[in-house]
């Protein structure tokens, strides 16, 4: 059972490093597990807002071990994003960095530890909850949604293994974070190390950080991962001219990179005795669905690969039959034990169970070739992605029009344009939208056009938008 197995209390290495040094044991991650649930001592849901701190680290780690139901949202969203989850929701907890001061009338301070703080809501622990929920993700980065997809014991526990299976990770290894905990792919790694008694470089600082490359060198990270645009960062740093004997993994995932990068990475990484992964899944395989083996990275550029461990790829036609010819395009759909339970979209769905069954239909359209190597081609649904997080162009526009009238959205991976018929709100969309959902204002590009394309009914006519 996963809460008995997300740590190996018994491993003797560090667990955790901070960049000022600070050390903790595996041990230490247990001892600060119970205190924080002694607090709670009951099975509900918790909002986690987290960031890459210990403190955040050691309430999810606790909440999982116990059987405290999860939410983990990001720390840094706003009053008005996290209101509306919490009134659908009803969390009996809120657990938040101290500085989130402005949450605090959403409940009373119950206990603090590691700069954290526990609030006792209102709500009652009357909601109830399936038994093999685990944990709560968002879909759509920090728009808000109230949807949100469930994740069992089973589903976690699952994917770190398989992650931990072709990466071979084992206790000697040393990632350094990048991602944010509250992020699916920045989350699986932290799992698929935990659960092999590896040291994590638990980081915050960003690419651009000095500090962040003194941490990683003091330490001697082994692995790195990132999405799309931390590797265009690390090429304008100059990464390939940098000298890092010890980091022996490069991983890739959150979107796709362009074929260009992927070949400078790869060769970059084979001509120094190094493994560069490109990866691919979604939040509702909690999240991994595939890996392209590092020995294949330039010779099948722009593949996903192949399912990872324990997972089965397929492709289905409009009729939703199987499709068996080779170089044949059609829906991508993954089959395995990671395939989330469903989603929620209050807190009468907590006590749902399985509505996947292991199968996700996961809305992209690819093409597998003669070696069943798979190529993603298109999106089936109206999401992109910007730095990693999976943005639903649908809800951007819900957001967006709670200060402008009419808007349209459309979009590619790390760029999305936001389509406006008022000159004056030019110079301020970038820096709404930026702050509401988190993504850097350079992923954003507005455009004034005359109107807005629609049909009788009044539907945006997407194709009809100016390019």
């Amino acid at each position: 059972m996963f809460p008995k197995s997300i740590l190996n209390y018994n491993n003797t290495n560090t667990a955790v490093i901070l960049p000022n040094g600070d050390k903790f044991s595996y041990g230490d991650l247990q001892s600060y597990s119970k205190k924080i649930y002694q607090k709670i001592n009951n099975r509900c849901l918790v909002f986690c807002l987290s960031k890459n701190h210990i403190g955040s680290l050691c309430g999810y780690i606790s909440f999982l071990s116990n059987k405290v139901v999860c939410l983990l949202l990001d720390s840094s969203i706003s009053p008005e994003l996290i209101e509306p989850l919490i009134n659908k929701y009803k969390p009996q907890y809120l657990w938040l960095p101290i500085e989130r001061v402005d949450l605090s009338k959403f409940g009373k301070p119950a206990f603090r530890l590691l700069e954290h703080t526990l609030l006792k809501t209102d709500f009652d622990n009357k909601i109830k909850l399936n038994k093999n929920l685990a944990l709560l993700l968002t879909t759509s980065g920090s728009l808000g949604s109230p949807k949100l997809v469930r994740l069992s014991y089973q589903n976690i526990l699952s994917n770190a293994i398989s992650i931990a299976d072709y990466l071979s990770i084992d206790k000697n290894e040393r990632p350094i974070t990048l991602l944010p905990i509250h992020y699916s792919f920045g989350l699986s790694i932290i799992n698929s190390h935990l659960i092999k008694g590896a040291t994590i470089l638990l980081n915050d600082f960003s690419l651009m950080n000095k500090g962040f490359w003194e941490f990683l060198k003091n330490y001697q990270s082994t692995s790195l991962s990132g999405v799309p645009y931390s590797f265009e960062i690390l090429k304008k740093l100059r990464f390939f001219k940098l000298y890092f004997p010890y980091l022996r993994t490069i991983t890739q995932a959150g979107g796709k990179l362009n074929d260009e990068l992927i070949s400078e990475f790869a060769y970059f990484c084979q001509k120094n005795d190094k493994r560069f992964f490109v990866m691919y899944g979604q939040t509702e395989a909690s999240p991994r669905i595939s890996y392209l083996p590092y020995e294949y990275s330039t010779l099948k550029l722009g593949s996903i690969g192949i399912a990872i461990p324990g997972g089965k790829l397929s492709l289905i036609n409009d009729q939703g039959k199987v499709i068996k010819r080779d170089e044949t395009i059609g829906e991508l759909v993954y089959e395995g034990p990671n395939v989330s339970m469903g989603y929620a979209f209050d807190c009468n769905d907590l006590a749902k169970n399985d509505e996947n069954n292991g199968v996700l239909l996961t809305g992209d359209i690819a093409r597998r070739d003669k070696d069943s190597f798979y190529y993603i081609v298109g999106r089936k649904k109206r999401f992109i992605k910007l730095y990693g997080n999976r943005i639903n162009l649908d809800e951007t526009e819900r957001l967006l029009k709670n200060m402008i009238p009419d808007v349209a959205c459309t979009g590619k991976d790390d760029n999305m344009i936001i389509y406006i018929t008022e000159k004056k709100y030019l110079n301020k969309i970038s820096s709404f939208i930026s702050e509401k959902i988190g993504i850097n204002s350079n992923a954003f590009i507005i455009k004034l056009i005359e109107n807005i394309p629609k049909n009788t009914s009044g539907k945006t006519i997407y194709s009809e938008l100016p390019n």
